[in-house]
């Protein structure tokens, strides 16, 4: 069953693109937990009078029974994070993380 998914762009364009790499990603949490009930993720580009390129910030919340898994991907100084698709990587990684130890916590290992 697919996973309901609400997408956000602040501060810059919808992109169809970074919406279709998200919904990839999405339905992959469901090998993690088999109980996910909702996915929010928030793409946000800061400032525009940064010196070099924008640095997108990320945040990921995971809805499953009992819990909100939350990931917000706040850039610092990580200037790999000015490619939309790295930043994206990063928090989705740190949400299955966070969906294996949530999914292990409950079986009780």
């Amino acid at each position: 069953m697919p996973i309901p998914l609400q997408v956000t762009f602040r501060k810059m364009l919808p992109s169809p693109f970074v919406r279709e790499r998200i919904r990839e990603r999405a339905e992959k949490l469901e090998q993690f937990h088999h109980r996910v009930t909702g996915c929010r993720v928030v793409v946000e580009a800061p400032h525009r009078h940064h010196h070099k390129g924008k640095l997108y910030a990320i945040a990921v919340e995971v809805k499953v029974p009992g819990g909100m898994l939350t990931s917000h991907r706040n850039p610092g100084q990580c200037h790999e994070h000015e490619d939309v698709y790295v930043a994206l990587r990063d928090s989705f990684d740190s949400i299955e993380r966070q969906l294996e130890d949530f999914a292990r916590r409950k079986r009780g290992e």
